[in-house]
């Protein structure tokens, strides 16, 4: 059975259930079969899991293999050090397969996507696939009521538009003030980083009239709080989903490899515009996160994303989430 977001909302209200409670049944028989009783679904290419009374589904864009880790990721390391830890967690020493992860998150009334992928840019190599793996889903574009920007770089602001047109024709944007100002700024544009500057006038300018430029503790949706996280582009966020009594955080590219940048927080990353407040961040992100024993959804974390950090060693362990969230 398919079924959109908007025909789920009109059952919904047939049947006094929410829209997500709907779509997730309808949606079901598309997914691997769960244990029983649980609340999780999974499909090719997506998987949704309830946080308190919002819906959560993780969309994989898709899945660049290539060399690495090192260099990008222990920038500050020799390419021996980073091998070893890669082979002391049974990981290839010099490939590895970086993912992107958009997020939709259903509370309330309101549909809010996290980041959009690669989008057409991305095509040619089995990335921007979004569009594509939302409808398998049961959510189409229109759907969109919000489409939140973590930051700018190309992977989260590449799927904003389709052959010139907004990708989401009904949403409204929210962006951070200080991401917008500094990717608009002839520093930008003049710099080293000016290609990536082009596409934020392509993609995102032309939406700035629609758009909600916030700050640290803005709400972006019901339960939904914004916090500045700035290192890994000036003015890169995440956001904190609060629903009855739990918790998720969307830690968008605060740690980019979940063994390199968890196990070694203070390692350099390639693409951290500034790294010294990038490693401030993610210690300050992490221990929270596993203090607090909550699970954070990363954008490049292994698909689905969703795990919890565990303190140990030099840094924070990440364990996936099995059924933390269904029992």
């Amino acid at each position: 059975m398919t079924i959109n977001r908007r025909d789920a909302m009109k059952l919904a209200a047939a049947g006094g259930l929410s829209a997500g409670t709907v779509l997730a049944a309808a949606t079901a028989t598309a997914g691997a079969a769960t244990a029983a009783g649980a609340k999780d679904e999974t499909g090719p290419g997506w998987h949704r899991v309830k946080i308190g009374a919002a819906t959560v589904t993780v969309v994989l864009d898709g899945v660049r293999p290539g060399d690495g880790p090192h260099p990008t990721f222990g920038e500050n390391q020799s390419a021996e050090a980073v091998a070893t830890l890669m082979r002391e967690n049974l990981l290839p020493e010099t490939r590895f397969a970086n993912g992107f992860n958009p997020v939709f998150v259903e509370t309330g009334d309101t549909l809010v996507l996290f980041d959009t992928g690669m989008g057409p840019m991305g095509r040619a190599n089995g990335l921007g696939l979004l569009v594509e793996r939302m409808g398998a889903a049961g959510l189409s574009p229109e759907d969109v009521d919000i489409v939140v920007l973590t930051h700018m770089h190309g992977d989260h602001i590449g799927g904003l538009m389709e052959e010139g047109r907004p990708t989401f024709p009904n949403a409204r944007y929210v962006a951070g003030q200080v991401e917008f100002d500094f990717w608009t700024s002839a520093e930008a544009k003049a710099g080293s980083r000016a290609d990536n500057a082009k596409l934020v006038e392509a993609n995102v300018v032309p939406l700035k009239d629609k758009t909600r430029f916030i700050a640290e503790g803005a709400e972006v949706a019901p339960g939904i709080t914004a916090h500045e996280a700035f290192g890994h582009s000036p003015g890169h966020m995440i956001f904190e989903l609060v629903s009855g009594d739990q918790t998720l955080w969307l830690t968008a590219d605060t740690a980019n490899h979940f063994v390199a940048s968890l196990q070694r927080p203070d390692w350099e990353v390639r693409f951290d515009m500034d790294k010294a407040a990038a490693i401030a961040t993610r210690r300050r992100v992490f221990d929270r996160i596993a203090e607090e024993r909550v699970p954070f959804l990363g954008y490049h974390m292994p698909f689905p994303g969703i795990g919890y950090a565990q303190k140990t060693g030099e840094g924070y362990r990440f364990v996936p989430l099995s059924y933390q969230l269904d029992v």
